[in-house]
């Protein structure tokens, strides 16, 4: 087996989207390419009602597929064909945006005024761009959760992990999107296909990738300016590691343990033409999505 290094580790940026939603941005609307199959990554976590409670009005998709997964709170949503819904805590929503929907997504906090989850969009491939938009509403109690003897928690939202299967089928990244919690203390590997695109977001306690033994924040290593001389960085909570090349990953949980999502995917590896929320593989295609939108067109 080997282990995957760290390539990358970023903290995600204080960011205002919808109607004026603050929240973090661990990577999007840049150079994707060490993140494909993966667009975007949103941790919209508040205390503040005020900072979440405008929400994010209604507003177009193509050619992606959004994943929103509610820790605290809730969020209230419906779309243009009349679906509608309310994901809770521990809640997934998978929708496939396909050839076009307009959608509207309202976070509501929990009885603390407490809001927190995860929005990821994962790129479609050119055969799917324009397939039928759908949705996999998951609740909870559907999400299969593997407990090792060692107390490591994992709920497994989609992909196979130890002979469970997530709820979420036919995505066509074919990712793996885990929720992992470490106990303090503990140093845990986990299996992630060579083949694959990995990355993971720590949102709870603290911990170190990579085979470094020493328990505390985000680690990874670099050299110094003579490039040998091995120089330790650590970042915090909030922070999204981007794995190299290998076929697992390996973390030490600090003395309050660590809680990350581990996603990976098969990279697309087609063009990406990206404007907001519409994905498509030309300049051509994202100016077609945009003017059927201005003409009314664009629900199909």
């Amino acid at each position: 087996m080997s282990i995957r290094p760290v390539k990358r580790v970023i903290t995600s940026q204080p960011t205002v989207e919808g109607a004026g939603v603050k929240l973090r941005r661990a990577f999007g609307f840049g150079d994707t390419g060490d993140y494909d199959p993966f667009l975007l990554l949103d941790d919209f976590r508040n205390d503040r009602p005020d900072d979440y409670r405008a929400g994010f009005p209604w507003h177009p998709h193509r050619g992606i597929e959004t994943i929103t997964y509610v820790l605290a709170g809730s969020v209230e949503h419906g779309d243009s064909l009349g679906n509608r819904g309310d994901l809770q805590a521990g809640d997934v929503q998978w929708m496939t945006a396909g050839r076009g929907i307009l959608h509207q997504e309202m976070p509501q906090g929990d009885t603390a005024g407490r809001m927190h989850g995860f929005q990821l969009w994962a790129n479609l491939p050119s055969s799917l761009k324009m397939t039928a938009p759908r949705y996999q509403d998951v609740k909870a109690a559907e999400i299969p959760e593997v407990i090792d003897d060692d107390g490591t928690r994992v709920r497994v939202v989609c992909g196979d992990f130890y002979g469970r299967r997530g709820p979420v089928e036919g995505v066509a990244a074919d990712p793996r999107y885990l929720d992992v919690w470490v106990p303090p203390n503990r140093k845990k590997s986990l299996p992630v296909e060579v083949e694959r695109h990995a990355f993971a977001y720590v949102f709870e306690g603290s911990g170190s990738f990579r085979a470094a033994s020493k328990p505390f924040g985000v680690l990874t290593e670099k050299t110094d300016g003579n490039g040998d001389t091995p120089v330790r960085e650590q970042t915090g909570n909030r922070s999204l590691v981007l794995f190299d090349s290998g076929d697992e990953v390996t973390v030490q949980a600090g003395e309050h343990g660590i809680r990350f999502l581990l996603v990976s995917g098969k990279p697309i590896r087609e063009p990406v033409a990206w404007y907001g929320p519409i994905v498509m593989n030309s300049k051509a295609e994202l100016q077609q999505a945009f003017d059927e939108l201005h003409a009314g067109t664009f629900i199909r």
